[in-house]
């Protein structure tokens, strides 16, 4: 459920802990840990913050973006389906949008698509949905990303969700 400034007070009440503080808690915790589980655990909590608009800024401002990207650059395939699925939602907003791409966040997303995850090609291809646009058209629809999406978008069969997501994708920025 999205939120808002009345909202939170009630749920956080007079002394509680506010969402940016509890953010930046979380974003402390995954600095400060080497353990794999306990960041895999944290960066499933800031990417499930991602979906709200509400959190927008608050995640601009930790630098929580970045984080989801470096997320992805990781080799434990949790880190990295976290990641993208932060980046996929948090980047419906421009804002965000914009420091992912400036960040180098679009070799980084491409590349999910070929994940073994299928949460992680699922993220890829909405994020790419969003991030498309006339800007970084280019870097994003090169011959062989288009042909990656092409064959997701033929594989209902085989997984209806990927088809989905990919037909969109090609019908908003390639059709």
């Amino acid at each position: 459920m999205f939120t808002n400034d009345q909202r939170q007070q009630e749920r956080t009440g007079q002394y509680g802990t506010s969402r940016q503080q509890y953010l930046q808690e979380l974003v402390n915790q995954f600095q400060n840990t080497s353990d794999e589980e306990t960041k895999e655990k944290i960066a499933a909590n800031l990417a499930n913050f991602a979906y709200d608009p509400y959190n927008y800024s608050f995640l601009r401002q930790l630098n929580v973006l970045e984080l989801f990207l470096d997320c992805i650059t990781e080799p434990n395939e949790k880190l990295m389906e976290f990641g993208i699925g932060g980046i996929c939602n948090s980047c419906v907003d421009p804002a965000n949008a914009a420091i992912i791409t400036q960040c180098g966040g679009i070799p980084l997303v491409i590349k999910c698509l070929s994940s073994p995850v299928r949460n992680t090609v699922n993220y890829a291809l909405g994020a790419l949905y969003y991030l498309c646009n006339k800007s970084n058209r280019e870097e994003i629809l090169k011959p062989e990303v288009i042909d990656v999406i092409e064959r997701y978008a033929a594989a209902q069969t085989v997984n209806a969700s990927f088809s989905n997501l990919a037909k969109a994708f090609l019908d908003k920025h390639v059709s």
